[in-house]
């Protein structure tokens, strides 16, 4: 503790104030930490101290164990002891669409486990963060993981109604004189969506580019251009007319959703039952759509 307080004051005499111990006090831990170590950690001089390479690489270290025990403690004092929690890294679009209309199904089971969410749009190693699994829409392998794929991305061409108006449908050949609409994560589908239908169409590549689907799907709702989206992430605003289908094929991008949890770590019980839930739900969806 001292020594985090030291680091992130870069003073010893404000974390001696912070933690109610006098600067020799401080001073003295310190010290014994560099012992330890075999290495200095702060650099001493008349006007004050600063981090050595080491130790600023330390206090990052001691930071992230921190803030995890921190978390702990409060998850223990808010659950009293009982139950668990999970920390999930999630593709934004796919959590807000498809995963929380579903969540409140599996809290009902398991009130006693905590589903905290936060995203990802990239691969990470789960070594440097406190996630317990991730879901993540790509081509595996990831190292380090054991993935358990969800479902397939099936991408549809959507667009207001209005842009296309007064017709309902369009080929392929008019779609490729409006605007298309990027996904900057895939910024090939656009190209392979034209191939799958027998055409090469040089500017497939060019248009606006959006990290989100939910950003893509904005956009179009706007009238901003025609894009690519799966179809169970827009469900909404397909049944309300939002968004329309000019031209109906499907095309499977080549990626997946998979739920991916790393392997040197030991499954909790609650990650165990949030697995088989999610399994299952995935899989029903895929039943219910023809996509098993």
């Amino acid at each position: 503790m001292a020594f985090e307080a030291a680091a992130r004051h870069q003073s010893f005499t404000k974390a001696a104030a912070e933690l109610s111990l006098t600067q020799s006090a401080v001073c003295r831990q310190i010290a014994s930490l560099e012992d330890l170590l075999g290495v200095p950690l702060f650099h001493r001089s008349k006007r004050g101290v600063s981090l050595t390479e080491a130790g600023l690489t330390y206090s990052r270290q001691v930071a992230v164990s921190l803030n995890s025990v921190e978390r702990d403690t409060l998850e223990m004092m808010a659950r009293r002891g009982q139950g668990g929690s999970l920390e999930l890294a999630v593709v934004p679009t796919f959590a807000t669409r498809w995963l929380m209309p579903r969540l409140p199904s599996f809290q009902s089971a398991h009130p006693d486990i905590a589903i905290n969410l936060a995203t990802r749009t990239r691969p990470f190693l789960f070594k440097e963060t406190e996630f317990d699994a991730a879901i993540h829409c790509g081509e595996l392998p990831w190292p380090g993981v054991k993935a358990h794929t969800l479902m397939q991305e099936n991408l549809v061409a959507v667009c207001s109604p209005a842009l296309i108006a007064p017709r309902k449908k369009i080929s392929a050949e008019q779609i490729q004189h409006y605007p298309l609409l990027q996904q900057s994560t895939r910024p090939y589908a656009w190209r392979q969506w034209f191939a799958s239908l027998g055409l090469n169409v040089e500017h497939a590549m060019t248009g606006s580019r959006y990290e989100l689907f939910s950003m893509l799907s904005q956009a179009a709702i706007h009238g901003m251009g025609i894009a690519l989206i799966p179809p169970f992430l827009i469900e909404d605003e397909l049944k309300a007319g939002a968004l329309v289908v000019p031209l109906k094929h499907p095309f499977v991008s080549g990626n997946s959703y998979h739920l991916l949890c790393p392997e040197d770590k030991p499954e909790s019980a609650a990650l165990k039952q949030f697995s088989e839930w999610l399994m299952l739900e995935a899989s029903a969806y895929r039943l219910q759509n023809g996509l098993e």
